[in-house]
């Protein structure tokens, strides 16, 4: 992990591989942004002269690389686009810098230190620059035999932040939790689905519970049988690999609240014998995002210390088609007792989760969030790089929208149509895990709220478009797992131990 330091140091004077400044739009002319006043001066106050020169325009994403002259001890500098200036008086927002700091962290990989001279008057933006260059910095290459790629940056020195304000030290010291957090759940998210199956995945939730001092319990197939977890075994039926429901639980003495949080763990989707065509399943490792995100969200609550209960159910399932496969028409009890009728068995993510959500309830939570990359419906809403938000609460779907804003990832706010559940009605079971075809998100959501216990406040995240990347890595987004959801159910948890929720 690439490692973090806030340094007093003189952009001029410290000792780097290399050195980041930014620069910005102000109408026409480039401008350099505070913190690299002594880069500029070493420029001759050309900096963005010499910039525009080679082609740099500020935009946000855009990064130039240039020597540095005589009078910096770094040898490179590095000239990240920061978009337009603020206004007199304002500054640049959290998610610009968290992005260009992405963006520098990628461009310098195979750098062993690199010093980051961006603006960060605020604690709010060392937080974000700092968070910004670990999650740009990350790489995975944990089964790569030959290392002939770079390796990630391995040092971030953070110039202009102040290691003896409490402030700026406490937002370094959340962003680098976090940052790890996600890291963890891009890990697990990458990892191909022969390394990484339900006892596996329970298996690292225990090894982090003995780490962070979680109470972890692990419920395999004959406790799942002998509960009457249908939904689980059903989808779990066709595999070799048997499921697992985990239970990673997170405890403050001081709290007065508890969240639960349930993340659909499919580790490969086949689709079971609705199986999918050629094209869409390449990637279906990472169906089991929402429950990689659910994992880091309660590690990281531990090791922020936050004042509030933390629950986390991992619903673990391979949905694979075989003579013992749950067929279209079988009729499964789900946990709880409730019949569903499965017409379409690449519909599994709900029959976990509403297993999941049930056993949450039970023990009667403030509320319950679960997060899952449960619909391609939901992408073609939204696209990949927006989840959608669903709630019984107007308002908690509201503050959830919010949250995610203020964390820099995008949401939307989704409804849930009464008239669209009698489409999953069934003439064989209590209702069916399908409905009409169009709004097949919504009805998705429709659906888990059936499980959802009475009186408790509930959020339904579907990250289908934004929990994994394949297109060019951007900004701190990488290629492959992003740990879409983590940034936003952290914040929701910190607030909630603050009273605000």
């Amino acid at each position: 992990m690439t490692a973090l330091t806030l340094s007093t140091a003189g952009a001029a004077t410290l000792r780097a591989d290399a050195l980041v400044v930014g620069v910005a739009k102000a109408g026409k002319t480039l401008v350099v942004a505070p913190g690299a006043e002594a880069v500029d001066k070493a420029f001759d106050g050309r900096l963005a002269a010499v910039l525009e020169t080679l082609g740099a325009s500020g935009g946000e994403g855009e990064a130039t690389k240039l020597p540095a002259p005589a009078g910096l001890k770094a040898p490179v500098v590095l000239a990240v686009g920061l978009g337009s200036a603020p206004e007199e008086g304002e500054s640049y927002d959290s998610e610009t810098l968290r992005r260009a700091a992405g963006t520098a962290a990628r461009v310098l990989s195979g750098t062993k230190k690199a010093a980051f001279a961006l603006p960060v008057a605020s604690a709010e933006a060392v937080g974000a620059v700092a968070e910004g260059a670990l999650l740009g910095a990350y790489s995975f290459d944990a089964l790569k035999e030959q290392k002939d790629g770079k390796k990630p940056l391995a040092e971030v020195a953070l110039l202009g932040a102040k290691p003896r304000d409490k402030a700026h030290k406490a937002a370094a010291d959340r962003a680098l939790a976090v940052a790890e957090e996600i890291n963890r759940a891009r890990d697990l998210i990458n990892m191909p689905p022969n390394d990484l199956y339900p006892a596996t995945f329970a298996a690292a939730a225990q090894a982090a519970g003995k780490d962070h001092g979680l109470k972890v319990q692990v419920l395999d197939e004959k406790a799942l049988a002998k509960g009457g977890y249908g939904g689980i075994l059903g989808v779990g039926a066709g595999s070799v690999n048997p499921p697992r429901l985990v239970r990673i639980a997170y405890t403050h003495p001081k709290a007065e609240r508890t969240l639960a949080l349930v993340g659909k763990g499919i580790t490969y989707d086949s689709g079971g014998i609705s199986l999918k065509p050629a094209g869409h399943n390449e990637t279906m490792k990472c169906d089991m995002s929402g429950a990689a995100a659910v994992f880091a969200t309660v590690v990281a609550a531990a090791r922020l210390g936050l004042e509030v209960n933390v629950t986390g159910w991992l619903a673990l399932a391979e949905n694979m088609p075989s003579g013992s496969a749950t067929r279209p028409g079988d009729v499964l009890r789900m946990y709880g007792g409730k019949t569903v009728e499965v017409l379409n068995t690449d519909a599994e993510g709900r029959l976990v989760l509403a297993d999941a959500i049930t056993k949450a309830s039970e023990e009667h939570p403030d509320a319950i969030i679960d997060v899952a990359t449960l619909t391609g419906a939901m992408v073609l809403a939204l696209g990949e790089r927006t989840f959608g938000i669903m709630a019984n609460d107007d308002d908690y779907r509201t503050a959830i929208h919010e949250i995610a804003g203020e964390v820099g990832e995008q949401s939307w706010p989704m409804p849930l149509p009464a008239d669209l559940r009698k489409t999953m009605d069934s003439p064989t079971a209590d209702m069916a895990n399908m409905g009409v075809r169009m709004g097949g998100g919504l009805i998705a959501g429709l659906f888990l709220q059936e499980f959802v216990g009475e009186g408790i406040t509930w959020a339904h995240l579907d990250i289908a478009g934004p929990a994994f990347h394949e297109g060019a890595p951007f900004g701190y987004t990488p290629k492959g797992g992003t740990g879409s959801s983590v940034r936003t159910l952290v914040r929701l948890a910190e607030l909630t131990a603050a009273g605000e929720l």
